[in-house]
């Protein structure tokens, strides 16, 4: 009979085909209110590889964010039905606060298009109803009832407007399109600020009830197949966080436990003929010094 005394509880980081134990891996499910999943990630290694670096979770840990060469754009909320996520620019203009905004872009190689966003152009030189882009008219006019909307509004006057000013000074840029450089060109345009609308609910009217944000479709891309998606999905369904690693950015499920599978959270992982359910395990010395041989001259 062994000695009791020879049964230890060790923990250890191991990487082996098909099986890591990590501790303390990055990936979150959440970031801040946003519940976060593939193809998105919070962090290098998580979601698909294609969404990285533009789709980041903030240090704090609070907040979701975009980046691009234009700036870093809080994400207010995800929709993965739809597949697009609405962004909150620093300096869009709303209801509540207006102010000179700056251009706003996207990367040509990022996988972000503008969505169904409404773009309203503030302070403008008049008459907005002359305003082209490539010699084509940029302005919708049967919208033009959101300029007389939000001009009611008295942040007006962070613009350098007066109360009510003249709709002319106003354009409705629909359908919103990029410069050269993939960017909202204000200054080409000459105009202070945009305002980007989401949704107007049943508010057509009332800019101080809209929902203010820009929205963004996304799409996959080569890594992205039909193959990692089914595996991404089992994954999560697992209650795994669907991620990648070197080398080809291969295709991982990091596990809450720690355990890092090239398959799912469900199954167990097996080393040296021994099955592995936990990061801990607790082992005779004999089987302990056997192991520990091992990972030493592997």
């Amino acid at each position: 009979m062994e000695n009791p005394l020879c049964f230890i509880t060790f923990s250890v980081t191991l990487f082996i085909s098909g099986l890591t134990l990590a501790v303390d891996p990055p990936c979150r499910t959440t970031c801040g209110s946003l519940q976060v999943k593939y193809p998105f990630g919070t962090a290098y290694g998580c979601g698909s590889p294609r969404f990285y670096p533009y789709i980041t979770c903030a240090s704090s840990g609070d907040q979701l964010q975009l980046t691009t060469h234009t700036g870093s754009y809080p994400v207010t909320s995800i929709s993965y039905t739809a597949s697009t996520i609405t962004i909150t620019p620093p300096s869009m203009s709303t209801c509540t606060t207006m102010h000179q905004s700056a251009n706003f872009g996207l990367d040509w190689a990022s996988p972000f298009q503008l969505g169904p966003s409404t773009f309203i152009l503030l302070s403008c030189p008049p008459p907005t109803s002359s305003l082209t882009m490539k010699g084509s008219p940029v302005c919708e006019t049967s919208s033009s009832y959101l300029c007389a909307s939000i001009y009611t509004c008295p942040a007006v006057i962070g613009l350098g407007l007066p109360l009510f000013p003249p709709t002319n000074t106003c354009c409705v840029y629909a359908p919103a399109n990029f410069n050269g450089k993939s960017e909202l060109d204000l200054h080409l345009m000459k105009c202070l600020g945009y305002a980007s609308v989401a949704s107007l609910d049943d508010y057509p009217t009332d800019p101080s009830r809209w929902e203010y944000g820009v929205v963004l479709n996304y799409r996959s891309g080569a890594f992205d197949d039909f193959d990692v998606d089914n595996k991404c999905n089992t994954c999560e369904s697992s209650g795994g966080v669907c991620g990648y690693a070197s080398p080809g950015n291969s295709f991982v499920c990091l596990c809450s436990s720690g355990i890092n599978t090239t398959t799912d959270c469900n199954g167990y992982s097996q080393y040296l003929g021994f099955t592995w359910s936990s990061i801990s395990a607790r082992l005779s010395c004999t089987i302990w010094l056997g192991i520990l041989a091992g990972l030493i001259f592997i």
